[in-house]
Parts: structure tokens; sequence; C-alpha cells
């Protein structure tokens, strides 16, 4: 069901860039500091008004796939929602725990331990195939370079998923109302691990930007690091339930 969500918001994408380029082609432009596809976006897409049929039957084409793969989208995380209440205690645990990092929604926390399994069968972090440097994997000498690009020869699910987490180490450390929601009910020591990447990860942001590092290098380094907080909250969440279990 993950990797079905993510097919459908491909397509989502592309339904959008279809009716948002059949817009600019025609001259229609919304008005000044609406944002695309926000409800107020929607609204006047919806209530546009073409005087040729051709234009008028594309226009409602296009808008018709953009709200069916919005349907769709929903469909699916409902449906992905009602499995995570249905999964072992393990990995509801991981999950619960993967959503304090910041940067981590339930979707995100699902995909991260529906590509990897029990976490705690990785040794380290450095073993998540994919994720490390290149050249890592064949036991060669570490790059001198921390920002060099990840292999991409590995689960590109789980990279997609890293990447996107990474961006938000990009802003100072903070935990602001929709991350202490998550973080609700998790205990205190996966708060603290969640804490210090955020401390960790913004600084090395920080430094490699001081340092001229192209801004994709560094995300992708901050990336790499992130992995270590995820192994570390995963196996602190299963060694939880386990103790939980023999108690």
């Amino acid at each position: 069901m993950v990797r079905a969500r993510e097919a459908a918001k491909q397509d989502q994408l592309r339904a959008r860039h279809r009716l948002s380029k059949f817009l600019l082609r025609s001259g229609q432009r919304p008005a000044v500091g609406t944002k695309a596809w926000t409800e107020i976006y929607m609204v006047w897409v919806r209530q546009l008004r073409f005087p040729q049929v051709a234009q008028e039957s594309t226009r409602l084409d296009y808008l018709h796939e953009v709200e069916h793969m919005g349907e769709r989208i929903k469909r699916l995380e409902q449906a992905i929602a009602e499995a995570v209440k249905q999964a072992s205690p393990a990995m509801q645990e991981v999950i619960c725990g993967l959503q304090a990092l910041r940067g981590v929604a339930q979707i995100s926390a699902v995909t991260i331990v529906s590509e990897l399994g029990a976490i705690s069968r990785f040794a380290s972090a450095r073993q998540f195939d994919g994720l490390q440097r290149h050249g890592a994997q064949r036991g060669l000498q570490r790059p001198t370079n921390p920002a060099r690009s990840i292999t991409k020869t590995g689960n590109a699910h789980l990279r997609r998923i890293v990447v996107e987490a990474a961006w938000s180490y990009r802003l100072r450390p903070g935990v602001g109302p929709a991350l202490r929601k998550r973080q609700q009910g998790v205990p205190e020591e996966i708060k603290e691990i969640a804490w210090k990447a955020q401390n960790r990860l913004h600084k090395r942001y920080c430094r490699l930007a001081a340092a001229g590092k192209d801004q994709r290098k560094i995300i992708t380094a901050v990336a790499r690091e992130l992995l270590g907080f995820v192994w570390a909250i995963g196996v602190k969440a299963e060694t939880t339930v386990q103790q939980r279990m023999v108690a």
C-alpha cells in the first residue's frame, strides 16, 4: 500500500502538471498570492469557464483527473492507517517512535518500516543498502569529502523518504505543534534521540553550507547521518517491546 500511494502521488503530480500547463497556455492565471493546489486555487479552477467547447472539455477532463488522484491518495492513506492498527506491537512502536523525528510523519515512518522490516536486524545504520557513500560498500577508504553523494543501487523508496525528511533540518531546532502532537506518548529516551538529531543535523547543515557546499550534497550528507538516528530509534523501540513481553 505504501508503494501504491507513492505511485498515486506520482500520478497526481503528472495530472497537476497537465492541468497547470493547459491553463498557462490558455492565458488563465489565478489571483496574485494564490498558492497552487490549495483549496482556494481549486475553487478558482472549478469556476473557470471557456467559451470554446474543446477547451472547456479539456479543462473538465484534466480537473477530473486531478480530483480523482486526490481521492485515490486519501483512500490509500486511510487504508495505511488501518493497516498500522493491525500491525504487530513492535512495528507500531517503531512507527510511533520514528514520528518523534523532525520531518517524519506517519506515512514517512510507515514507509521506512515497511522498506526496512525489523531495524534491529541491522548491526548499524551503515548496513542500510544504497545509503552509504560511494565506495563504502566495497570496503574502500572513507572519502575525504563529507558531502559526497550516496549510492543509488539500493532502496530508492527509503532513500527518497530520508532525503525529503533531511530538508527540515536546515531549520533551527524546535518543537512545533505538529511535532509536539506526534511525540505525545513517545518514551523520553526516544524524544532525547530525536532532539539530539535536530541539534546535530542542523549544525552539520550549517557547517557544510558555510563551507560553500552545494545544497543538494548537503542534504544528502544530512540524510545519510539521519539514518543513524532512524536506526537508533528503531532499535530502542523494538527493544522496549521485547522487554515488555518478557516482563
